[in-house]
């Protein structure tokens, strides 16, 4: 959450989430069906009589639905890719229907594990079911069908938003352009996987999770909730960015021989650990990193990413970031390989940026010069 709103002279301004109910079941990649769900999404800019111009933003972890812009109510609250998407920016609002969606099982507005279970009259809790990647490009398809958006002039996303907008090009090959992968991996290493299992299990034994059922009981898990976003930040940072913005630096001036908060490291992980666990679902937490455990295109390809990105026709823009050790370069790589043995038209960029994995977040000129010129060159 930023100090203030954005300039309105380059921000799309105020903005309204939409909600959108579909009656038709959704099968998910688990076997379980979704009898109904809602999802939420905000759009910027204006669908061309054409309907060529849309750009679908695909979401990281704790993100959501508010990409761009701020709400009437809270100027605050500006959506976590403006610095990229608006009037002039990078992807060009003036140019492009950008759409952000949040996506289901989420807790930003979508059906997700604190909804209302119908068949029960009682939130889902424990019985939502595992969701996938796949099973969110699914759903963001039905939410283009349901705008009239045949194509996307581009998917783009950074994170799990890059692994949601490399799957579209799987899935539906024939309805995107462009795919902006940023910061991505075509499958998590062993390490990734025990870091989200340490903060699943920081959230699983917290005394108020009640095997998931806490909304009957009416507490939060709020201790394995702020752990795992401690955690969560300390592999978004790279080692370079913490030594810039906290070094050593005591809060007090002076070591105290204790355990309460004395570096200002430890103030700044305790911090957005506190608002982590006051806006974000602990069930939504632990399904959107077994999401990110799951995806795994290659897996019923014998292991082969190449082959199972045969199929795709986008044209694609590959960004890596030199110190990203979460997703590092060698992980973009790998997804750039398998693009180019199905000579595919690929771009790959690996900037040196010292900001680690949240770099694709950040205000890089460079960063931002390559999307621009890409974006651009899009025919609509």
């Amino acid at each position: 959450m930023n100090a203030a709103a954005p300039n309105i002279a380059d921000s799309v301004g105020v903005v309204v989430p939409i909600d959108v109910h579909f009656d038709v079941p959704l099968r998910l990649k688990s076997g379980a069906v979704m009898p109904q769900y809602d999802l939420r999404y905000e759009t910027y800019g204006t669908l061309n009589e054409q309907r060529s111009n849309a750009v679908l933003v695909c979401h990281a972890l704790n993100a959501s639905h508010h990409v761009a812009g701020w709400y009437a109510n809270d100027p605050r609250d500006v959506g976590w890719w403006d610095n990229l998407i608006g009037p002039g920016k990078p992807v060009d609002t003036n140019r492009f229907f950008v759409i952000g969606v949040n996506n289901l099982g989420g807790c930003h507005g979508s059906t997700g594990p604190a909804s209302i279970n119908p068949a029960t009259g009682r939130p889902w809790g424990a019985d939502f079911p595992v969701v996938t990647v796949e099973d969110w490009v699914e759903a963001q398809a039905r939410l283009a069908t349901h705008l009239g958006i045949e194509r996307f002039a581009a998917v783009i996303g950074g994170s799990l938003g890059a692994m949601q907008a490399l799957q579209w090009t799987m899935s539906h090959p024939d309805r995107v352009g462009l795919a902006l992968v940023s910061a991505a991996a075509p499958k998590l290493s062993a390490q990734n996987i025990a870091f989200n299992e340490v903060a699943r299990q920081a959230i699983t034994t917290d005394p108020d999770f009640h095997g998931g059922n806490y909304y009957a009981h009416g507490v939060v898990p709020r201790r394995g909730l702020r752990l795992a976003r401690m955690l969560g930040h300390i592999t978004y940072l790279s080692d370079d960015a913490m030594a810039e913005k906290f070094g050593r630096e005591l809060r007090g001036g002076e070591i105290k021989f204790g355990f309460d908060v004395e570096f200002e490291i430890e103030s700044y992980l305790r911090y957005q650990g506190d608002k982590f666990s006051t806006y974000f679902d602990a069930n939504t937490y632990l399904r959107i990193t077994k999401a990110l455990d799951y995806f795994d295109p290659a897996l019923e390809h014998g292991g082969n990413l190449s082959a199972a990105v045969k199929g795709a026709k986008a044209r694609y823009l590959v960004v890596s970031f030199t110190s990203d050790w979460r997703f590092s370069p060698a992980r973009s790589r790998e997804i750039v390989k398998a693009l180019l043995d199905n000579r595919l038209d690929v771009t790959y960029a690996e900037i040196d940026a010292p900001h680690g994995h949240d770099a694709f977040l950040m205000d890089d000129p460079r960063y931002h010069s390559l999307i621009r010129a890409t974006m651009e060159s899009l025919p609509l």
